[in-house]
């Protein structure tokens, strides 16, 4: 019995020791991006708002595009404010070319903009070049 035993646990032993861990292969190589959908709003929305309290806040009754004389574009958007006290507000905008990458120079700087009880005010960009033809306009909370 004695021998049985000690027969037994020397196999389990060297059962144990030469079993190895079954290891998932190494992948390596190219990805293809994940989640390109997710949070794309502004490849395709001509206004976007950048954090939930400006959701609540702020609309944008409407956006005026045209094209200059010299080839620039120029868009207004009417900004208002659906709220019954008064809020400050940062918009940019961000002039695109015909396939939605930026032109070069072409993000505005953010300009504050102080919006009354359940007011509503134009906000107007111009792009500095002929490259535009589409645009993004941004706003977010001014801190």
């Amino acid at each position: 019995m004695k021998r049985t035993l000690t027969a037994c646990s020397m196999l389990a032993t060297a059962a144990l020791l030469f079993t190895g861990c079954e290891t998932t292969p190494r992948d390596t190589g190219a990805y293809v991006p994940v989640n390109t959908t997710v949070n794309d709003l502004e490849n395709h929305e001509p206004i976007v708002l950048m954090d939930s309290r400006v959701q609540t806040s702020v609309t944008c009754s409407g956006i005026q595009q045209r094209t200059m004389e010299d080839g620039r574009l120029g868009v207004t958007a009417n900004i208002r404010n659906r709220e019954n006290r008064r809020i400050q507000v940062q918009v940019n905008c961000v002039f695109k070319d015909a396939q939605g990458f930026p032109t070069e120079g072409e993000e505005t700087p953010f300009r504050t903009l102080i919006l009354t009880e359940n007011g509503q005010e134009p906000v107007q960009f111009i792009s500095l070049n002929n490259k535009a033809q589409r645009y993004t306009i941004r706003i977010r909370e001014a801190h």
